[in-house]
């Protein structure tokens, strides 16, 4: 159906992948997926004919129909049912042609219509908007009254309904909420024609592909099976990769030791040289691409005693007179871990900001723990961050009475060690953009973490990373996400936020899953929810891991700070030298040379002890 050629794309003079060969048959559905930059979104731009590959070529089937769906579809007056309907071009153009026919032209007309099922697509378009979220009263709005995240679910309507021989999928479930990923997971797998998905979503990568593409190191290699499988092979792929490179690497260093040692001894000459050739050859070889993914860790919060947060006959809106949500009675204990169901619109995210305490309740009771910070992390606040400005000029006053090596160490918790911590953010890829907005609203150490879709920016190993640090933090977390994987890896309760109120759901995932498409969306659920058991366990090994890594923790960061006095003590130190040789005070000299000596003592014992730590973390925290 379509087939890859040996391609090659450049960006800039840069080659961003070459040599890359695949086919895409009739009915299959494919998983693209690599780390941010790699090039997933060109690659499917050069399969949908807007882009043109700077070597190779993509042969396509005879009247093959492509999609990509674009990333936001115009305003104007046009309402969203009008837009889907318009993407069946054959249908368009015959229903104006038979305005106009007649006689035999409108009857061959009026039959085609008839075999394409024109006359039932605007219910079709209906229930694929309605699938997407977009409920009634919204599809016969005009389009330019519509944010462009609800455009981008028309724009999804849109390809689904034109059915294209091959759809293709640029992470389509990023302005989704929980429940329109659920239906669009179940729609796509009784998709009948071939697909092509990007997506960061793991659920969905396991639910729809047969098959994934991985890129990686500028190439392309295929897996059969979902992503799970291929996660599997792949990682036993690195493994066995990585111990080839082990004993190449052990190899080099043996046969450099002897060119180095008999290079110029006579009777071993032709030897080394031999050796010579042989590591020219083995500096051939490729060397596996590192995709380390930095980790993330959240700060330790002081402890407070139950409850964080209650609700009492809570009512909180915009608008005095017009509450968005009534009637709250809950609690929040410190160990709590929450996700919002809900669709958009609920008031989810009104949930979120009065739990931040950014909206003051309009009647009702909000009691909270003395000392609680609270750390918010809101989808528009990655927009707000200064792009000229470092990482740490941006979490600096948010700690005025720590250290600057308090402040990196806490920066590099989040992934920004070193350099790093001073690149502009305009420099920063979404996903490290994400990471920053997680450090800035840790800054005071939060026993409460209200996160609102922290995903978006986040690849998959990125999200992993992000599970097992909500999993090992010590507070208290609700979350709102259409992550499936990470809601139920993370949350060992579910709150249903609708009917203008939020309410316990008694229930699991599942349960809402079939709710949602089973079309139950006015079931009521009250009581407390089922708390997996296996996450309560895995919690409460993580805090005990917690506790018993806490000492090294706390020896590595005490090491930090000894480096970073003893460095500022010898900058210091160099230049009362640099005075002391201008004024040839030789007493003052040695005086200073006998401190500098101490501080690069304090400086390499202060090293041991970060090693040591460092290596006993790393084992696990064993010691």
């Amino acid at each position: 159906m379509l087939t890859l050629e040996n391609i090659a794309c450049r960006v800039e003079g840069r080659l961003l992948f070459g040599g890359v060969s695949a086919q895409i048959g009739a009915r299959r559905r494919l998983g693209l997926v690599g780390r941010n930059g790699c090039g997933k979104t060109t690659l499917l731009r050069l399969v949908a004919g807007r882009l043109e590959p700077d070597e190779g070529r993509i042969v396509r089937a005879r009247g093959l129909s492509v999609r990509l769906v674009d990333q936001e579809v115009p305003g104007g007056p046009q309402t969203p049912r009008a837009a889907v309907l318009a993407a069946d071009g054959e249908r368009a153009v015959l229903m104006e042609e038979a305005e106009s026919a007649g006689g035999v032209d409108r009857a061959g007309i009026e039959a085609r219509l008839a075999e394409i099922g024109a006359h039932a697509a605007p219910a079709r378009a209906a229930r694929l908007l309605a699938g997407l979220g977009v409920d009634e009263a919204m599809q016969r709005m005009p389009l330019s009254s519509l944010s462009g995240g609800w455009r981008m679910r028309v724009a999804l309507a849109a390809a689904l309904f034109a059915e294209p021989d091959l759809l293709l999928l640029d992470e389509p479930t990023n302005h989704l909420d929980l429940e329109a990923a659920m239906w669009l997971e179940s729609h796509l797998k009784r998709y009948p024609r071939s697909v092509v998905l990007v997506s960061h979503d793991r659920d969905l990568l396991d639910a729809v592909p047969d098959g994934i593409l991985h890129m990686a190191g500028g190439g392309l290699t295929f897996y059969p099976g979902n992503y799970t499988s291929f996660a599997k092979t792949h990682a036993e792929r690195v493994a066995a990769t990585r111990a080839q490179q082990a004993r190449i690497d052990a190899r080099r260093r043996r046969l450099r030791g002897f060119v180095d040692r008999f290079r110029y001894n006579a009777s071993k000459a032709r030897q080394a040289q031999s050796r010579v050739k042989a590591l020219q050859k083995l500096a051939d070889m490729p060397v596996l691409a590192d995709e380390h993914t930095a980790g993330l860790t959240f700060p330790e919060p002081d402890g407070l005693k139950p409850p964080l947060v209650t609700f009492e006959d809570v009512a909180v809106g915009y608008e005095p007179g017009r509450p968005v949500l009534r009637n709250l009675n809950l609690r929040i204990d410190p160990d709590e871990r929450i996700a919002l169901l809900g669709a958009n619109g609920n008031g989810k995210s009104t949930f979120a900001r009065l739990l931040a305490d950014l909206l003051p309740p309009e009647r009702g009771t909000a009691t909270r723990a003395r000392n609680l910070a609270v750390g918010y992390f809101a989808q528009h606040q990655i927009d707000t961050l200064r792009p000229a400005e470092t990482a740490f000029a941006h979490l600096a006053p948010l700690m005025p009475d720590a250290l600057p090596e308090r402040v990196r160490a806490r920066l590099g918790a989040f992934g920004f060690g070193g350099e790093k911590a001073d690149v502009p953010v305009a420099s920063l890829s979404g996903g490290e953009k994400a990471r920053l907005n997680l450090a800035l609203i840790t800054g005071r150490s939060p026993q409460l973490l209200v996160l609102d879709e922290p995903t978006n920016h986040l690849d998959i190993e990125s999200r992993r990373v992000l599970v097992d640090a909500l999993q090992e933090f010590a507070g208290a977390v609700v979350l709102i996400a259409h992550d499936m994987h990470l809601v139920q890896l993370v949350a060992d309760r579910l709150w249903l936020v609708r009917d203008g109120t939020v309410r316990p759901y008694d229930g699991d995932l599942a349960d809402y899953r079939a709710e949602i498409l089973d079309g139950a969306g006015s079931r009521r659920t009250d009581g407390s929810a089922r708390p997996p058991s296996v996450r309560k366990a895995a919690r409460r090994a993580a805090a005990a891991d917690r506790d018993r890594r806490k000492p090294l923790r706390d020896a590595v960061a005490a090491a930090e700070s000894r480096i970073a006095r003893a460095q500022e003590a010898q900058r210091s130190l160099h230049a009362a030298l640099a005075a002391a040789a201008r004024e040839d005070d030789a007493g003052r000299i040695a005086a200073l040379g006998r401190e500098l000596a101490d501080a690069k003592r304090a400086e390499a014992a202060a090293e041991g002890d970060w090693f040591a730590a460092s290596e006993a973390l790393e084992r696990g925290g064993t010691g």
